[in-house]
């Protein structure tokens, strides 16, 4: 891959640089979604008024005031947030989307260990999404993987190609200066 007329389009350039960008952003969309799941699971549970206006909701709107299964699930949904039983996954929630925010700044920075990073982690959650995908069919999941599997191959091009040279000292030169008097 040393001659560029070689290698492949998706490598180029241009290219390379707009992908590597849309991977980043890509990578930064997710770690915000998550950032809102994350802060949400957390703090819902500290929102008494948010259940109130869910029941309340369901009272007025789909008119089931009445409806002892709507009034068992208000409860049993009101007894889960009460019970703090979001927190782990709020928590874990927000770790990831550390992670993905780091991802795609360094990514979208060009730098070579977010690269990496991005190439472990994400080929790292490529079995838990074959499993899902295999078990719940959907085409989201199915684009999810795809799009999985193209940052992962695409990165690994990019680091192919961009072998950082071994590090070889320069020699220096001895520079002799005479002191005339």
């Amino acid at each position: 891959m040393s001659n560029p007329a070689h290698e492949p389009a998706i490598l180029q350039e241009p290219r390379r640089h707009r992908y590597l960008k849309l991977i980043a952003l890509f990578k930064i969309g997710k770690g915000a979604l998550l950032l809102l799941a994350g802060v949400s699971l957390l703090f819902l549970n500290a929102r008494t008024r948010w259940m109130e206006a869910l029941s309340n909701w369901t009272a007025d709107e789909i008119l089931l005031e009445h409806s002892k299964p709507i009034a068992f699930l208000l409860h049993k949904l009101q007894t889960v947030l009460a019970d703090g039983a979001f927190r782990a996954p709020g928590f874990l929630a927000l770790f990831y989307a550390a992670v993905l925010f780091t991802e795609g700044i360094g990514v979208y920075m060009e730098q070579r260990w977010a690269e990496l990073l991005m190439i472990f982690a994400t080929a790292g959650l490529i079995p838990i999404e074959v499993r899902h995908v295999w078990h719940d069919p959907g085409l989201v999941g199915v684009l999810i993987l795809l799009a999985n599997c193209f940052i992962v191959w695409f990165l690994y091009l990019v680091l192919k190609r961009d072998k950082p040279h071994a590090h070889i000292p320069a020699q220096r030169e001895l520079v002799e200066t005479v002191l005339h008097k």
